[in-house]
C-alpha cells in the first residue's frame, strides 16, 4: 500500500497530465506544507505526521470558508470548498457521530473523568485514536457537553 505522501505526489502528476489546475495547485500546496515541516524538523514525516499536516490544512480551509462567507466573498468561499474536497480525500475515513460519542463515553469511563478538570485526561486518551478520523474541535465540544451534563 502506498503512503499518503506518495499518493499525493502521484495524484499531483496525474492532475498535471489531466490539466486539472485546481487539483494540481491544491496538491502542490499540501505537498509544500509537508516538505516545509520536514525541513523545519529535519526529518522525514511518518504516515501519522503527514495526516496531521493534511488535517491542519483542512482545518485552515474550513476556517477560511467561514471567514469568506461572513465577509460576503462567496467566490473565495467556493474556491476554498473545492480545495477542501480535494484535501479530504487524503484523510482516513471519518468516523460517524455515534462512533465518536461511543469512543468518548469509553474514554470517560476508562479515565474515571467526572468533571471539566478531567478533560485533559480524556483528550489525551482520545487523540491518538481519533486523530485524522474526526474533527478534534467537535470531539472537544462533545467531551465538554458530556462532562458537564
Amino acid at each position: 500500500m502506498t503512503s499518503t505522501k506518495e499518493r499525493i505526489a502521484s495524484d499531483m502528476k496525474q492532475a498535471m497530465r489531466d490539466k486539472d489546475v485546481v487539483r494540481k495547485d491544491t496538491l502542490r500546496m499540501v505537498r509544500a506544507a509537508i516538505q516545509r515541516r520536514e525541513v523545519d524538523e529535519r526529518t522525514e514525516l511518518d504516515e501519522q505526521q503527514v495526516v496531521a499536516v493534511v488535517e491542519k490544512l483542512v482545518k485552515q480551509a474550513r476556517d477560511s470558508i467561514s471567514q469568506f462567507e461572513q465577509g460576503g466573498r462567496q467566490d473565495l468561499a467556493d474556491k476554498e470548498k473545492g480545495e477542501l474536497e480535494i484535501m479530504l480525500d487524503y484523510l482516513p475515513e471519518q468516523l460517524s457521530a455515534e462512533e465518536i460519542d461511543q469512543q468518548i463515553r469509553n474514554a470517560i469511563k476508562e479515565t474515571g473523568a467526572d468533571s471539566m478538570k478531567d478533560m485533559g485526561k480524556v483528550m489525551g486518551k482520545l487523540k491518538p485514536v481519533l486523530q485524522g478520523k474526526a474533527d478534534m474541535a467537535a470531539v472537544s465540544a462533545s467531551i465538554k457537553s458530556q462532562l458537564q451534563g
